[in-house]
Formats: C-alpha cells, structure tokens, sequence
C-alpha cells in the first residue's frame, strides 16, 4: 500500500500547526499600490486574494513555540504561486527589521515559485535588500530557523530560503534555484528527475534534516531552547585532578585505536543534553566522518564538530568537504554567539587526488586561522588518535583537554618511521622520541589538563564520557566566565609562545 502523500498546508494552517494555540498576531499591513486601477494585473492580485485568503504571497507576525516568542514569516502558494514582488520582499525585510530591534528569534517557512514576472525587474533586485536584512538580523546574534515548503524556488531559495541557521525541508518538496519548466523551454529537454527534491538537498549537505509538520514544533522548540538558553554565571564542579599511571606512548597509541573505544557520539550520549545533530555544509557537501551538533554540556549550550571514529573509514577518511563542515560550525558559533567544542579523533586526513583537487591543505589552513581568532569561548577535546593536520586543524582554542590514552603527532608513527627508516618497525620507538602522549603534551604546554582512564576508556565507555562532560562543562562555564578581551590575549599569547621552551 503507497503511502499517503504529505499534507501541504497554506501558510495560516502552517502557523496553527507549529504555534502554541491562540497565539498569533500579524504584522502586516495593507499592500503597497503595485498596479494601477482597473488593470489586467490589478485584476490578477484581487482573484490571487479571494483565492488563497490572504492579501499577498507572505503574511508576516509573532507567536510562540514552547512558550517562547518568535517572529514568523511564511510564504502563500495559492497568491500568484507565491511569487515575491515588491509588497511580500517589504514584509519580509520589515518582519527581519523588526525582529532585530525586538531581540525575536525568527521562524520563516518559504513556499514560492520566485520572483514576480508581472513586476519585473524592480522585484527582482528586491532579494538584495531582503539579505541585507537577513544579515543585519545574524550580526544581532539572533536564531533563524527555516522550514523549505513545496515548492521553494528561484529568488527565495537564493536569499531568504538558504540562508537560517537550521535549514529543515517538508518531504517531498520540491526545491531549487531554476524552474523546470523554465529549463525545459531554454534547453529543449527535461530536467533530470529527482535533483530538485528535499531528499535529494539532504543526501548532499544541503539541509540538515527532512520532516514532516508534525515534528516541525518539537525541532524548532529544541533549537530555541538550546541557543537561547540562560547563561547561568555559575561554574559546574570540576572533576578532581587524579594521578595518572606511567604508560608509553606505544602503549596509549594501541588503546586509542580500540574499536570499541568511546567516540564523539559516546560522549553526547552519556554526557550532554539537548543535542540537536545537523548535517552538512549547507554548501552542497557532507563527510560523515565530521559530526556536527548543538547540545548542552551541564547548563552551557555550545556548536559541537567532533570527528567521528564510528564513520572515518580507511576508504572514507577525512575529507575537505569534512573540514568545511567544521568551519560551517565555527560560523555558528560566532552568529549564535555560542561557545565551541571540538573532538579530535582522527587517525589523518585523505590522501588522495580527490583530496588534493578538492583544496586539503588550504581547508585546514582556513581551519586553523579561523578558530586561533574565534571571538567565542572555545575548548578543543583530544578524545583519541591525532594524526597530522587533521587533529590540528581542530585543535587550536582557548583551553585543549586530553583524555590519557589520546595523542598528537604529525604523521601515524608508522608513517615517520617510514620516511627516517623505510620501514614501520621503529614506530613504537619514534612515538616516544616525537613526544606525542598526553603527558608530554602536558609537559610542553600543548595541552592544559588530561582526563583519566581507568584504565581504559574503551572499558568505561559510559563513565569516562560522563567524568569527560562534567570536565567540559566546567571548562566551558569558567571560559565563558572570562572577560572576551582577556581570553583572546590569553588565547593568542599561549600560541605565540607554543615551541619557545
């Protein structure tokens, strides 16, 4: 039996699916005089009217999700396919506008053919002044959540429609910047079949999640809840500071390679809250290999990238696309002003021509300058393997934790026991002298604390997550203490000095 096809609602129907009951209020007021009386098109705007039940293609206002205010805006397929002319980009800009003066998060919920052809270019040029609005709104440090409905095309789709900080779609929309109609008549054959789909967006990092309305209100309650959640001035407890056993590097090497060795998935499962997993690049890209998360370590929100042992294959290492799924995260954390957490646990990025064409170096390069001057509080996590310039990448942050068995190194040591040697057997051997455990890196200042294994975390997997989460929450809580100027000093003079001695 098929299943049935997904509802679509308009745009009030939408409102009363995702508010709290009874609590819209609209924002709108009348439509600008766009055509002249008694003309063809003045006709058209009035039958677009009486057929959809509102007085144009957007209907802008306020509500709540999970008591919360928000500002709202939402597309009305049924006035002239939802096309934007010059009355609906206004509505758009003023509800942004208003939305950053009133310090509102904001929920829009495009549905739109595109641009208005019966207003021509004066529309057109509109999706300029509605992206400068949507910037002003992200420079506030305020949440946008946005929910693609079929169809979700040409201009709102390149402005508006892409630009939240979630991006949601309803299934089996159909999203894209060029009508397939309009290809069709341009280029004389079809458009290929199933691109412009929210499925298709999704499997290439285009959005993070597709669902279905009824879900709509519980992600984006859960969203709001974790970027806005109170700031709490109080410090989380620290775990006491234990001795740790003498180990060779050789030997915590082995221990971070377990299969069974807790990873970035681990650690949210046992110990964070809240944690709202999003997808991609928004860029048309995705590495699985790279998790990418909002979640609550104690009471402090924070953007989690954690390299994920779980994904990172010999076939699928890390990838550029990996790292520009990371620098997606960084974005994040300064437009939602939200402190970052990053898990490294890798054991090195690809080599390959697909990795070299698709700008390794210069990702981690950009990963590097981006996070040494990230105005946010951040915390780098070594959790296991840190092979070459794929752990560094993440590593650069206001404070660096290490769990005991995790380590750094340039290169696998079999790999520098390659290049001095020409072969692998003195790897154990170059792993001491290259001073790549946690101690030594406690030792020469490149990292500021180790967390415990007793005596492994792959045989405390839910334990040592929970100690490692109650460190992270108190890490977090005295940098966000922390006055910004004094921690970004402390930040760049710890860099500056790292290999003087």
């Amino acid at each position: 039996m098929s299943e049935p096809p997904p509802r679509r609602l308009g745009a009030r129907a939408l409102f009363e699916a995702v508010l709290d009951e009874g609590t819209f209020g609209s924002w709108d007021n009348a439509p600008l005089p766009v055509a002249a009386d008694g003309s063809a098109y003045a006709a058209e705007l009035a039958e677009a009217a009486a057929k959809a039940g509102t007085d144009e293609s957007v209907i802008t206002g306020e509500g709540r999700i999970g008591g919360r205010r928000v500002a709202l805006i939402a597309g009305e397929f049924r006035f002239l396919a939802g096309s934007i002319g010059r009355t609906s980009a206004e509505r758009v800009v003023l509800a942004f506008e208003r939305a950053t003066r009133e310090g509102l998060p904001l929920f829009a919920a495009p549905s739109s053919g595109g641009t208005r052809m019966q207003e021509g270019t004066p529309a057109f040029v509109t999706m300029v002044k509605i992206s400068a609005a949507v910037a002003a709104f992200k420079a506030a440090k305020l949440p946008y959540i946005t929910y693609l409905r079929h169809p979700t095309t040409g201009g709102v789709f390149a402005s508006w429609g892409s630009l939240g900080h979630v991006t949601v779609a309803e299934p089996g929309a159909t999203i894209g910047f060029l009508g397939a109609r309009v290809y069709e008549a341009l280029y004389g054959q079809p458009f290929p079949e199933g691109v412009q789909t929210a499925e298709n967006l999704y499997e290439h990092g285009l959005l993070d999640a597709v669902l279905p309305v009824e879900g709509l209100a519980q992600v984006a309650g859960r969203f709001l809840d974790l970027v806005l959640a109170p700031r709490s001035p109080e410090v989380v407890a620290d775990v006491p500071i234990e001795p740790l056993e003498e180990v060779d590097a050789w030997t915590s090497i082995a221990a971070s390679r377990r299969p069974d060795r807790p990873g970035v998935r681990e650690l949210l499962r046992y110990g964070a809250h809240d944690v709202l997993p999003l997808f991609g690049t928004g860029a048309g890209e995705w590495d699985r290999s790279l998790f990418l998360a909002l979640a609550r370590f104690g009471e402090v929100p924070c953007v989690v990238l954690g390299q994920d042992r779980r994904r990172e294959t010999p076939e699928k290492p890390l990838s550029p696309s990996g790292l520009r799924v990371a620098r997606r995260g960084m974005r994040l954390a300064t437009e939602l002003d939200l402190p970052l957490v990053s898990i490294i646990d890798t054991s090195g990025a690809a080599l390959s021509r697909e990795a070299e064409e698709g700008g390794l170096a210069g990702e981690i390069a950009r990963c590097l300058a981006e996070l040494v001057v990230l105005a946010e509080p951040t915390l780098g996590v070594l959790l296991g393997q840190g092979t070459g310039g794929g752990a560094l990448a993440l590593m650069p942050a206001d404070r660096v934790i290490s769990a005991q068995h995790s380590w750094l190194s340039p290169l696998p040591p079999e790999g520098a026991s390659a290049i001095l040697y020409r072969d692998t057997a003195h790897a154990p051997e170059l792993a001491a002298q290259q001073r790549v455990r946690s101690t030594d890196l406690l030792a020469d200042g490149i990292v500021h604390r180790i967390v415990a294994e007793r005596p492994d975390a792959a045989d405390e997997p839910e334990a040592f997550c929970q100690r490692l989460a109650q460190v992270i929450a108190h890490e977090l809580g005295e940098l966000s203490a922390m006055k910004p100027a004094s921690r970004l000093a402390a930040r760049h003079s710890r860099y500056r000095n790292l290999g003087l001695g």
